[in-house]
C-alpha cells in the first residue's frame, strides 16, 4: 500500500472515544492524511507517516480548498471525506473540484440546511414534519400555534441534537426559541443560522444508515433504534442495531428512504438518514450527509459485520464497496446523564466491566470534579459515561445495557443556593 494514492480526511475532531474506532477502520484500507489545523496526538497512529497532515483553517473554506489542491498538485489522491458533520460541504466542494467522487455541494448544503431539506421533500412529496423557519420568538410562538402544540424547536443546522428542544407551551417556545438561536455543538458554529419550529410527530424513532452508489442506487445497510429518553429531552440516550431487525427488508421504509435522498439530490457517500415511525408510516426527520456519529459504525460492525466506514471510503474514492453482513448478532450502546444538577463528585465503573465477554467498552466522559446539568438543559457536554454490549438479539441487548447501567457509579452534590442561569 506504500505507492498507493492518499485519501484526504478533513477534520479528526477532539472526541477520540467517538472518533477513533471510524478513522481505524479508513487507515486499514487507506493511506489517510489528515485536513486540519494540528494533528491530534490520538490521530497519528492512523496517519501516513511520510505525509501526515496538510495544515488548513477548516474554518474558512477557501484554506482548505488551496491547501488540498496545494497537496494534489504533487501527490496522487484517490479520495476526499469527512465523517464530521461542520466539514461536509467543504469535503463535497474540494472532492468536486479535484473529480474527485462527491454528491454536489448543492446536495450537500440541502442536507445541512434544515429549511431547505424540509422544502424539498414537501416539493417531492416525501413524508417528513411539517415545518416553518422562525425569524424570532414572537413569529415562533405563531408558527407553534399553528402547527399544534407540543412542537419542536430546533437550530436551523448544527448537529448532535444541539438547542433542540421540545415545547408545550408559548413560554417554553419563547425560551426553546433562544436556546436554539444560540446553541452549538461543543463551542462550534457552522451552517446558515436560524431557528425551525417543528410538529412534534408519535411514534418511534430510528436512523437508517444508508449507502447511496449513484443516482437513484440507494441501499439500507442498517437499521439503528433509538432508545427511549425522558419525554422532556431529545437528547441520545442510546441505539441499538440488530441483524435480523424486519425493518431492513421493509419496502414501506426503503422507498421512503430512496425517496428522501433524491429529493435533496445525493448521488454519493454513506447517510444517516433519521425517521419516525408514526401510525401513518415512516415520516423523515433528518437527513445526514455523512456518516452516524454515537459509534453507530462500531454498533453495524459488531451486529451485520458491514464496515460503515470503509464503505464511505470505498465511495469517497470510486471503488466498490463490500456491503454484504457477515454477522448475525445484536450490538447496542448507552449514555448516562445526570439524575441531578450540580457537581460531579464521583463517576465509575465497577472494576470488573471491562472483562464481561459481552462489554465492548465501557467509558467515563467526564473527570470529577465538574458541573453537570441534567436534562432538558442537558447537553453533549453533560454526558457522563457510555458503554456498548453486543448480543445475540435486540431484547438480550437491551438487558444487558440496563444491567451495566446498574453497576455505574454517580454521585453528584446539587448546588447550595439555586440560581437563574446555571451556564
Amino acid at each position: 500500500m506504500n505507492d498507493a494514492p492518499f485519501l484526504l480526511l478533513i477534520g479528526a475532531g477532539d472526541a477520540p472515544e467517538y472518533r477513533e474506532f471510524v478513522l481505524s477502520r479508513i487507515a486499514a484500507a487507506h493511506r489517510v492524511v489528515l485536513v486540519d489545523a494540528e494533528v491530534p496526538a490520538w490521530t497519528r497512529p492512523y496517519l501516513t507517516p511520510s505525509h501526515p497532515h496538510v495544515a488548513a483553517d477548516l474554518t474558512d473554506t477557501a484554506s482548505v480548498a488551496a491547501a488540498v489542491k496545494g497537496f494534489a498538485a504533487s501527490h496522487p489522491v484517490s479520495g476526499v471525506m469527512t465523517y464530521m458533520e461542520h466539514h461536509v460541504l467543504a469535503a463535497a466542494q474540494v472532492a468536486q473540484q479535484l473529480g474527485l467522487p462527491t454528491s454536489t455541494p448543492e446536495a450537500i448544503a440541502a442536507a445541512r440546511d434544515k429549511a431547505l431539506t424540509r422544502r424539498l421533500l414537501d416539493e417531492h412529496q416525501v413524508p417528513s414534519a411539517l415545518a416553518r423557519q422562525a425569524v424570532t420568538a414572537e413569529q415562533a410562538v405563531v408558527l407553534a400555534d399553528e402547527i399544534g402544540y407540543p412542537v419542536v424547536v430546533k437550530p436551523r443546522s448544527e448537529a448532535g441534537s444541539a438547542g433542540v428542544i421540545r415545547a408545550t407551551t408559548a413560554a417554553e417556545v419563547e425560551i426553546a426559541y433562544q436556546r436554539a438561536a444560540t446553541e452549538s455543538v461543543l463551542g462550534a458554529w457552522h451552517g446558515p443560522q436560524g431557528v425551525m419550529v417543528e410538529e412534534w410527530l408519535d411514534g418511534a424513532e430510528i436512523s437508517v444508515e444508508t449507502a447511496v452508489l449513484g443516482p437513484g442506487d440507494a441501499r439500507i445497510l442498517a437499521v439503528t433504534r433509538k432508545e427511549s429518553a425522558p419525554i422532556n429531552t431529545t437528547q441520545e440516550y442510546g441505539h441499538v442495531i440488530c441483524a435480523s431487525d424486519p425493518l431492513l427488508h421493509d419496502r414501506e421504509l426503503a422507498a421512503v428512504v430512496s425517496a428522501a435522498v433524491a429529493a435533496l439530490g445525493l448521488t454519493c457517500g454513506v447517510l444517516c438518514i433519521e425517521l419516525m415511525l408514526t401510525p401513518t408510516g415512516p415520516r423523515v426527520v433528518e437527513v445526514n450527509a455523512r456518516l452516524g456519529g454515537d459509534l453507530l459504525p462500531l454498533l453495524a460492525y459488531h451486529a451485520l459485520g458491514i464496515d460503515l466506514a470503509q464503505v464511505a471510503a470505498a465511495l469517497a474514492t470510486g471503488a466498490q464497496p463490500d456491503m454484504e453482513p457477515t454477522r448475525r448478532a445484536a450490538a447496542g450502546i448507552r449514555f448516562a446523564y445526570p439524575d441531578v444538577t450540580g457537581v460531579l463528585e464521583r463517576l465509575a465503573f465497577p472494576a470488573g466491566v471491562h472483562h464481561l465477554p459481552y462489554v465492548e467498552r465501557a467509558v467515563p466522559s467526564l473527570r470529577p470534579p465538574t458541573y453537570v446539568s441534567t436534562p432538558p438543559l442537558a447537553t453533549l457536554a453533560d454526558r457522563l459515561a457510555h458503554w456498548v454490549v453486543v448480543a445475540q438479539d435486540a431484547a438480550a441487548c437491551r438487558f444487558l445495557l440496563a444491567d451495566v447501567a446498574l453497576g455505574l457509579d454517580v454521585s453528584i452534590t446539587p448546588p447550595v443556593h439555586a440560581t437563574s442561569c446555571t451556564r
